[in-house]
């Protein structure tokens, strides 16, 4: 079991890698507007993901169909939330955009699990939660307090953040349910995030354009298609079907981090000790989560499609 979860963690922090490059990679396509690059990078991205999942999905139609609002709700998160990150982040810069986006998403995660499956937080979700948002609450005051002059624009971005937030809780949790409720995983993901993918295809034909006007924005949107999309959420669903939804969003809290840093590192924007500050407090939030003790729980049977029976954690972490 220990074994398990080291994986979980493991390919949930991964993803958090390649999560973190998106905001640094679309800077290199700077006649895509947010909305393009959000629609492509998750459109596409989430098609391939139902593409690869066809003789899953075949084989749990029936069980989908069951549960069709929770695919439905799942899929309109998925939908919603690239077109608020990549906003948030044009707007507040990819340091801050990012940061709010993802440490809001564990706060809304457990609030899900607490008032909609009335599942009890344990004390180490709760403090690697409040650790994590304290961390992202000073990197948001060294953005604000180094540039005061767009603290409007910021502001309208940190709104589109909590947005972000709570819509990536959402299809986690949905499809976290989704495998709970015996669907397999590449059913789960395959079903939620291929109906989303179809949700932004018409964005992505009125606003995409310009990531075929020129080689280098072609590029950018195949790599945010195929790797931190396609790839990522690969092992994002590995992770999911191991672990709680608000155990897996809150290790994603590393994902602004890594984006603060390669904001400052390639793109060029500046973060001051404060902000600096507030990464390490992050980092902490990420070794209290990895370290604490397993708390009591639920293991429900799941089925993959091919493969064995397994079991997914359903409760605290």
């Amino acid at each position: 079991m220990r074994r398990e979860r080291a994986l979980a963690i493991g390919a949930i922090s991964l993803t958090s890698i390649l999560w973190g490059t998106t905001g640094t990679a679309a800077t290199f396509a700077p006649t895509a507007g947010p909305l393009a690059i959000g629609a492509a990078a998750l459109g596409i991205g989430g098609i391939l993901q139902a593409l690869i999942a066809l003789p899953a999905l075949r084989a749990g139609r029936m069980q989908l169909r069951a549960n069709l609002p929770l695919i439905v709700l799942g899929a309109m998160a998925v939908a919603i939330y690239p077109l608020a990150f990549y906003s948030s982040m044009h707007l507040a810069g990819v340091a801050l955009g990012s940061v709010i986006s993802l440490a809001s998403a564990p706060l809304a995660s457990g609030l899900l699990e607490r008032f909609v499956q009335r599942v009890a937080l344990s004390r180490w979700w709760m403090l690697a939660a409040g650790l994590g948002l304290t961390g992202s609450l000073i990197l948001c005051l060294s953005k604000t307090s180094h540039d005061p002059a767009g603290a409007g624009a910021s502001l309208i971005g940190i709104g589109l953040g909590l947005v972000a937030g709570a819509t990536y809780a959402t299809y986690s949790w949905c499809a976290q349910q989704l495998m709970g409720r015996g669907v397999s995983r590449a059913a789960s993901m395959g079903a939620v995030f291929g109906t989303g993918g179809i949700l932004l295809l018409p964005v992505l034909f009125f606003t995409g354009a310009p990531l075929i006007a020129s080689p280098q924005a072609f590029s950018v949107a195949a790599y945010m298609a195929l790797v931190p999309m396609f790839l990522g959420y690969l092992l994002f669903g590995y992770g999911l079907a191991r672990l709680s939804a608000s155990t897996a969003t809150t290790i994603t809290l590393s994902e602004p981090a890594i984006a603060a840093v390669l904001a400052v590192v390639i793109v060029g924007e500046r973060l001051s000790g404060m902000g600096w500050t507030g990464l390490g407090i992050i980092a902490a939030a990420l070794a209290v989560l990895a370290f604490a003790p397993t708390n009591t729980g639920t293991l429900v049977p799941i089925t993959d499609s091919p493969g064995p029976t397994r079991r997914v954690w359903v409760g605290t972490r």
